[in-house]
């Protein structure tokens, strides 16, 4: 019901929560995701401030920016073509958001003294993290469109990943342990750039209790892969500032499985409470 049809200020009918085909899940993370691309003007700002925007650099921010662009354009064409949400509540996060920006803060480029060495290695991770979000986003829809169209831009963030990685794999034989003191500092203070949407937190916790991203995921599937890649505990280029600083951050990723653990262990009783809910309220 409703799909196509115009608003009613053009001369159609109001949303309603009826008409759309996903769940409140599924509202949620596409909503997240959406909004996370909407913000390409700061991130086109940040990438071209920390690389470059000349020669082969400018060349690439420009195209990356591009194709990111497309994703925005894909998701919410989507939405408003089949009234997946509330397209003016939609439009009024998007605008919050979109001003409010997004930027590093003083405390993240107080870290390390290499700015273009921290922008590569976060956006290696964040694609990576972005691509699993979109993946999951699709299948939670339980609709084959969003499906398909949620696979092709998560193929996407998977080719701009791939490209940081190199990077950052390069970094690491020219310089090993000043790409590692980047790395280790993003993967200690990682935060995904969605942060300070609104609802941000009420939607990241929907997403994490049902499987769309959530803390193991983050470990398993966007961090290990990536240091596995470039092998970060089997290297022996590090000097013993650099060893010091790998065993840091092995301490780190330590502390981080004991906290998946608690996590999974206290979703798993959320979850059964709120079926025990369920079951009474059905009978």
């Amino acid at each position: 019901m409703g799909v196509g049809q115009q608003l009613a200020a053009a001369g159609g009918c109001d949303w309603d929560p009826e008409q759309s085909q996903l769940s409140d899940v599924a509202r949620a993370a596409m909503i997240t995701n959406l909004l996370t691309e909407d913000n390409l003007p700061s991130y086109h700002r940040e990438a071209a401030g920390s690389f470059s925007q000349d020669g082969p650099w400018g060349a690439w921010v420009n195209r990356w920016t591009a194709e990111e662009n497309r994703h925005g354009i894909a998701i919410r064409d989507y939405l408003v073509v089949t009234r997946g949400v509330d397209l003016v509540a939609l439009e009024q996060a998007r605008m919050e958001h979109v001003t409010n920006g997004f930027t590093s803060t003083d405390e993240e480029r107080a870290m390390h003294n290499s700015e273009f060495l921290m922008s590569v290695a976060y956006v290696t991770f964040q694609e990576l993290a972005t691509r699993v979000s979109h993946r999951n986003t699709g299948k939670v829809c339980d609709e084959p469109i969003a499906d398909r169209l949620l696979q092709r831009i998560a193929a996407d963030e998977n080719l701009h990943m791939i490209f940081y990685r190199n990077m950052c794999e390069a970094a690491l034989e020219l310089s090993p342990d000043q790409a590692l003191d980047a790395v280790g500092a993003v993967v200690e203070n990682f935060r995904m750039p969605g942060q300070g949407m609104p609802d941000f937190r009420r939607n990241g916790v929907l997403m994490a209790k049902h499987g769309i991203y959530d803390l193991r995921q983050h470990l398993e599937e966007v961090v290990m892969p990536n240091l596995r890649k470039w092998r970060i505990f089997e290297r022996t280029d590090f000097s013993p500032v650099g060893e010091a600083r790998r065993d840091q951050l092995a301490a780190f990723l330590e502390d981080l499985q004991t906290k998946v653990v608690k996590f999974e262990e206290q979703r798993d009783r959320l979850l059964a409470r709120e079926a025990a809910e369920r079951e009474r309220m059905a009978s």
